[in-house]
């Protein structure tokens, strides 16, 4: 579909949030913020920050705010008494608000929660820019079947997809032979596995380059977000698994890369600034100036790329299992690693565990067709059951 940013004598675009209160939500506020005659800010959804949704809904004045959590319902409500704001709370609400009229829906809620309400802006169709790549991992079949339903456009948020879906040739498809992402390689790409069994989850959340949220950045560090990035390629961008690699760039400068058939690589380049992506999301089909650094490439000088060490980095392998496996294989894997991933932020599991329990739980877990919504569901609370089992197991 043909869509054209407004600019200042046109209306504005119409905004929702989902997910306002995290990393990627906070930051297209910051742009939206910095262009408010060009944007206006329908609805915002948050999971338990109160305080700051709060603060960010009497700045931008959306017509409704949802919290994920129903208890902090009363406090949502005594927090914007009197503003005119409707607000709501609960997973009902959260679709409620990913209903809204609205042009342009920014899915930014992290896990496997975000799956019902991104599911139910997919279906209004539209623009969705899409910053959880849970949701791909844990039900892309049924997502691009919605996508293709509704006629909505998918905006790929995440770095490396975003770069890839800007040198994508989509009305040459046949021209490209491979998808390369790049990843930092995390904290620990320099620590050998055996030292890797002793760090911490401060440690671990201490990303070289990318400022994160905590379950983003563990993924970074077991590079189990470049497994679920495989997955989420897969289905954006219709090549087979065994033609997406992962290539290792310690300077988070080229965020990905794609080759043509006739040898040559296009790649997108810029500062590890979150805000870049989403500018371009944003704006699309046109492009808005955002604050960012500016890449200085003489004075980068260098630039480095390896391959991930399989051994060290097991998450990959075990990511590219599921996604050749099929079915509901892709949605154990994803919850089981949020499990495993909230239990070593709980201490309750070593840092090298959460590989195994995904690896566990993915062993174990029967195969099953995902012909439903209620599939998938089934699928991941049945794998984080067994998950948490297992970690409890380990806690004793």
């Amino acid at each position: 579909m043909a869509v054209i940013l407004p600019d200042a004598q046109a209306a504005p675009r119409r905004v929702t949030i989902l997910g306002s209160t995290g990393s990627v939500g906070c930051n297209t506020i910051d742009l939206i913020e910095r262009n408010r005659k060009r944007f206006e800010v329908v609805a915002m959804t948050a999971g338990n920050n109160v305080a700051l949704l709060v603060e960010q809904a009497l700045r931008l004045r959306p017509r409704f705010v949802a919290l994920a959590d129903p208890d902090g319902y009363d406090d949502l409500k005594s927090g914007l008494a009197g503003s005119g704001i409707a607000v709501g709370a609960g997973p009902d609400a959260l679709v409620e608000a990913a209903e809204h009229p609205t042009d342009w829906i920014m899915a930014g809620i992290v896990g496997a929660a975000g799956l019902a309400p991104t599911l139910a802006a997919i279906r209004r169709g539209g623009i969705i820019a899409f910053a959880n790549k849970e949701c791909l991992v844990s039900a892309g079949p049924l997502v691009m079947r919605e996508v293709a339903r509704s006629g909505a456009t998918l905006l790929p948020v995440d770095s490396e997809h975003n770069a890839i879906y800007q040198v994508f040739d989509f009305n040459r498809r046949h021209a490209i032979e491979e998808l390369i992402l790049t990843a930092s390689g995390g904290p620990f790409r320099l620590l050998s596995r055996a030292a890797m069994r002793h760090v911490t989850p401060a440690e671990a959340t201490n990303h070289p380059n990318w400022d994160m949220g905590d379950k983003i950045s563990i993924d970074s560090a077991t590079m189990m977000n470049k497994g679920l990035e495989i997955v989420e390629a897969y289905h954006l961008f219709g090549l087979p698994e065994d033609r997406i690699s992962v290539l290792v760039h310690p300077q988070s400068v080229i965020h990905s890369m794609v080759r043509y058939v006739d040898g040559s690589i296009l790649a997108q380049l810029g500062q590890p600034d979150m805000r870049t992506p989403i500018a371009y999301a944003l704006a699309w089909p046109e492009r808005m100036a955002a604050p960012v650094d500016r890449l200085d490439l003489a004075e980068l000088s260098t630039l480095n790329f390896e391959h991930p060490d399989p051994e060290k980095f097991p998450a990959l392998s075990l990511a590219r299992e599921a996604l050749r496996a099929g079915g509901t294989k892709p949605t154990a894997l994803n919850a089981a690693n949020e499990e495993a991933v909230a239990g070593f932020l709980k201490n309750r599991i070593g840092f090298l565990d959460i590989a195994r329990i995904v690896e566990h739980i993915l062993s174990e877990m029967p195969h099953g067709e995902m012909d439903s919504l209620e599939t998938v569901l089934e699928t991941d609370a049945e794998a984080r059951r067994r998950a948490r089992r297992e970690i409890a197991a380990m806690a004793d």
